[in-house]
């Protein structure tokens, strides 16, 4: 556990600062997508000026064979494609899958800057979050981020 007087210092050196006040930004519509189905990336650009986020899905909705090609979709899109003020989550797969290692680093190495939530399922307890806490800061520091991905 971190020290009471460590509370708003970053996790990593070189980590952006924890955010102390959750920015707030109306989230009326959610739209799950699983980029690896080609026909739903190609229709990105015509639902992202009407949601509020568009969320890569990666976990369960996603069979095990196209598990990569999601994660490539969600950083093509992160990349290559104009969101405007649509905000980009994600949801990676769970702590125990074999999958969710590779989901987080190459997430925040390739569109950590246009990646604004990531979504940990199947937490079981607080152990899992400080251990995405201190993943996420090491890597956001390694990707010389300004900003914690959230």
């Amino acid at each position: 556990m971190r020290n009471p007087r460590d509370f708003g210092k970053p996790l990593a050196i070189g980590a952006p600062a924890p955010v102390l006040e959750i920015p707030f930004k109306p989230s009326r519509m959610i739209h799950f997508l699983d980029f690896s189905n080609e026909k739903m990336v190609a229709k990105v650009p015509d639902i992202a000026p009407t949601v509020d986020i568009l969320l890569g899905n990666l976990e369960d909705a996603v069979p095990v064979d196209r598990k990569q090609a999601a994660r490539e979709g969600v950083v093509r899109v992160g990349q290559e494609m104009d969101l405007g003020d649509t905000q980009l989550w994600t949801r990676v797969n769970s702590l125990e899958s074999p999958w969710v290692l590779d989901d987080i680093t190459t997430l925040v190495r390739e569109i950590g800057h246009k990646l604004d939530v990531m979504m940990i399922p199947k937490v079981e307890g607080a152990w899992d979050i400080h251990y995405v806490d201190r993943l996420l800061a090491q890597l956001e520091a390694r990707a010389d981020l300004e900003r914690p991905i959230l």
